[in-house]
């Protein structure tokens, strides 16, 4: 139970953080590939630093261990790329509200890797996407661009490789956080280099957002992200994710000047209520007792 909590609060953590990304990413100006080559870059030497300075050096890897690692740097690589991509063609909300699909395929994947949803559960995260899509049903209204269009696929291709991310994660109990991260973020750099601009260190190229997206986006965010996965069953996973939009919005607000109206404040009231919910098990029946001469089943 303890790591149930300690998972709660590094979960929320990294959804707070995570969601002050996309105005990072629209503020430095720059093409989708380079923002994602230094996020790397930056953030892997941020967490080398953070794996130096621990108590769990390097462990031997399995080929099998080294595999999936790798495999999940290429799906997060590719789900920042698409993400962003997003975030030039539709505005930051949209993209989130699309975004926010990713535990609705995080349960699938659970559900064919055996892992079993109860329908309240399934209820909390139903209403959870509902609020959500309250919250930004202004912007779901109208007709509809080839550009609109692309931005909407291109949230949803983000959605599922991070997903895929996170289920591969899991699988990878026996390294740290910080071990996973780092190889992850490496593999980013080795697949972005070719294509990524390298600028003088003078003039006027946002080193500061860089930075920040970095270490505090990358090597941070992530630490307590794939900690808390590995912690958290997948239903508390999901609903969690849908503190991210809620923050986003309030950062699109400040940083942008998209006032909030009633109707998405209500929304982002239902999505806490609907995280609230399936955390603290509202609706779920109570394990029955069993005494020493009894049997539970399962």
């Amino acid at each position: 139970m303890q790591d149930i909590h300690k998972g709660v609060w590094q979960m929320g953590l990294a959804m707070l953080i995570s969601g002050s990304i996309g105005a990072f990413v629209l503020l430095s100006g720059l093409p989708v590939t380079d923002v994602v080559f230094w996020r790397c870059a930056i953030g892997a030497v941020t967490l080398f630093t953070f794996i130096r300075f621990s108590k769990k050096p390097f462990s031997a890897l399995s080929r099998a261990s080294l595999a999936l690692a790798v495999i999940g740097g290429v799906a997060l690589v590719v789900n920042w790329l698409l993400l962003f991509a997003a975030y030039t063609r539709i505005s930051i909300g949209l993209s989130t509200v699309v975004y926010n699909t990713q535990p609705f395929m995080l349960v699938m994947m659970g559900m064919l890797s055996g892992e079993r949803v109860s329908l309240v559960k399934w209820g909390w995260l139903l209403l959870a996407f509902a609020g959500v899509v309250i919250l930004l049903s202004s912007e779901l209204a109208g007709s509809h661009s080839a550009e609109w269009l692309t931005g909407i696929g291109l949230a949803l291709g983000a959605a599922f490789f991070y997903a895929l991310t996170a289920m591969i994660t899991r699988k990878l109990s026996s390294l740290t956080p910080q071990h996973i991260a780092f190889i992850q973020v490496l593999v980013g750099v080795v697949i972005l280099l070719p294509m990524a601009q390298m600028p003088a260190l003078s003039g006027d190229f946002p080193w500061t957002i860089l930075l920040t997206l970095g270490v505090v986006h990358t090597g941070i965010m992530y630490q307590l992200l794939y900690s808390a996965i590995q912690k958290l069953p997948t239903p508390i996973i999901g609903s969690l994710s849908f503190i991210y939009p809620v923050v986003a919005i309030l950062v699109d607000t400040v940083v942008f000047g998209h006032a909030l109206n009633a109707v998405q404040l209500a929304g982002g009231a239902l999505i806490l209520f609907a995280a609230a919910g399936n955390n603290l098990g509202w609706g779920e029946k109570k394990p029955r007792e069993c005494g020493v001469d009894s049997q539970c089943a399962d």
